[in-house]
């Protein structure tokens, strides 16, 4: 198969507070998914990210069709040579997507480990049990020069989800989501969201209708059109993860009751890495659902990421970019330091990512008349999010942010998060899961609400808001500033003020001004 060579970016370390079991047997049977790097004649390396109201963006967007075509011919030959690998190596190519760079092996461990020349193990952490690689992967010269990824063999667990109930179980002192939005303005547009398609990345977890259907009915509105989309084997299973149940239903009835005439796919896919980035880029690249919006609740902190995952799922996010997609990610609900363990601030990844808009958290307090006052989420050791990327450098639309450097070393990077919404459970979103209502809140909660009025954005425009970044950075005042409140944990963390802050980026939403500043950039695009 000629020399082999350690695949760049995929070095694993053993997992900590787990127990060895033993070998995977070698008969089981495998797929693991293959990312292609891009190529320099890739189309979409033409394609600058998609601004609404940027000079460029008077050119036509390429769409997912044109796409589809062009990347078939362009990466046939390297779809051949992985064939001719798999083919060696006893594999067998199960889907071949050029769209998404993607191309699934399968085989069995055995095959598998001969092929790549690594090892798996079976760990275990109190649960179910689950397989873990270390070290690095290898492969012929040949094939690693056209690869990003290879994901599948490790199946820990890649992320969390963002979501925080009250401490009192009882607790009843927030509000429908309708409400929250109606708080922040969301628009009433024609169609409330209609010919818009929200993604929901779940990573676990599944939806009851008649949860949706009570909770729709409590707040008057039709329930929304849901599709929900198995990937890499994932499905919609209500019931079996509590939590994961918790967060379907969140992002749904906070999605749905912002946009309630947008159409909403669920993508459903296991909690690895593989599932995570699979996932995505099912979503970007979905021509049958074509969502213009993608909501993620779940996330972990950058340094739980393996560089070639981060490589995969940020090529991935760049396509979105491009595509017009906006991205909205949640920024954790474990304040600045991500609990991580290591006395040092961290932020959540994909919430962290600049083609990302990171959505934090805060305290909201309403009454008859409206909000009352709005202040950082932090409370009972739990808050929002956010803090300064040590893996992605300031992108230019923070240039002008007055964003601090790290409090760790003093590094200048990526400021998150971007903007925030109502977080704190104790005041948070009447939910209703398992037959019963409840308030639910975190940072979880605020991406799918953001990717609600977008939807409402998008409609009332005609077009594609695309990454919002530049606009947004450039209108401040649409957004309510947070000014009150710190996400420091032990100490360690950062303080909300005036401007742009590393605890509730721009601020809140305030509906009515960001409709006006996006028609009137639609207008000049």
């Amino acid at each position: 198969m000629g020399d082999y060579i350690t695949i760049p970016g995929s070095f694993r370390a053993a997992p900590q507070d787990a127990t060895l079991i033993g070998d995977v047997p070698g008969e089981e049977h495998l797929e693991v998914s293959i990312y292609l790097r891009e190529r320099e004649d890739d189309p979409l390396i033409r394609t600058r990210p998609h601004v609404i109201g940027a000079p460029h963006a008077r050119a036509p967007l390429m769409t997912r069709d044109q796409l589809r075509s062009e990347r078939c011919d362009l990466y046939a030959s390297d779809v051949t040579r992985l064939a001719a690998f798999a083919h060696t190596a006893g594999l067998a190519i199960e889907k071949q997507q050029p769209e998404r760079r993607l191309v699934k092996l399968a085989g069995s461990v055995a095959a598998l480990q001969a092929a790549f020349r690594f090892k798996l193990y079976y760990y275990s952490a109190g649960g179910a049990p689950f397989r873990v690689r270390t070290g690095w992967l290898y492969a012929p010269a040949d094939i690693v020069a056209l690869i990003d990824a290879v994901l599948g063999f490790d199946s820990r667990p890649a992320a969390r989800p963002k979501l925080s109930r009250p401490l009192d179980p009882h607790a009843l002192t927030g509000g429908p989501p309708n409400q929250i939005g109606r708080l922040y303005g969301a628009p009433a547009t024609a169609r409330m969201g209609g010919g818009q398609c929200i993604a929901l990345i779940e990573l676990g977890g599944g939806y009851r209708d008649t949860d949706n259907q009570l909770a729709f009915k409590a707040m008057q509105l039709s329930p929304p059109t849901l599709v929900p989309v198995s990937v890499s084997g994932g499905r919609n299973r209500p019931g079996v993860e509590p939590d994961a149940d918790a967060e379907v239903g969140l992002d749904i009835q906070v999605a749905g009751a912002v946009a309630p005439g947008a159409t909403i796919a669920v993508y459903f896919t296991p909690n690895t890495t593989q599932g995570f980035v699979d996932a995505i880029t099912r979503a970007v690249h979905d021509q049958q659902n074509r969502p213009s919006i993608i909501s993620i609740s779940w996330g972990s902190a950058e340094a739980h990421w393996s560089q070639q995952g981060l490589k995969a799922m940020e090529a991935a996010l760049r396509d979105a970019a491009r595509l017009g997609v906006t991205v909205f990610a949640a920024s954790g609900d474990n304040l600045a330091t991500d609990r991580v363990g290591d006395g040092l601030a961290h932020v959540d990844y994909p919430g962290s990512s600049p083609y990302v808009v990171g959505c934090g958290g805060t305290r909201l307090a309403f009454d008859g008349a409206g909000i009352s006052a709005e202040t950082v989420w932090n409370a009972s050791g739990r808050g929002t999010g956010g803090g300064i990327s040590e893996v992605f450098e300031l992108p230019p639309y923070q240039t002008g942010a007055q964003v601090p450097r790290s409090v760790n070393n003093g590094h200048c990077g990526r400021g998150v998060p971007d903007v925030a919404g109502a977080a704190d459970p104790a005041s948070g979103y009447r939910i209703v899961i398992g037959g019963a209502a409840g308030l639910i809140g975190g940072t979880s909660a605020v991406a799918p609400l953001w990717a609600g009025l977008f939807a409402l954005l998008n409609e009332a425009c005609g077009t594609l808001a695309g990454m919002p970044h530049a606009l947004l950075y450039g209108n401040p005042g649409v957004c309510r500033d947070v000014v009150d409140g710190d996400n420091k944990d032990s100490g360690i963390g950062y303080a909300a003020g005036p401007g742009w802050d590393a605890c509730t980026g721009l601020g809140s939403p305030d509906g009515a001004r960001l409709l006006r500043l996006f028609r009137q950039a639609a207008a000049q695009s």
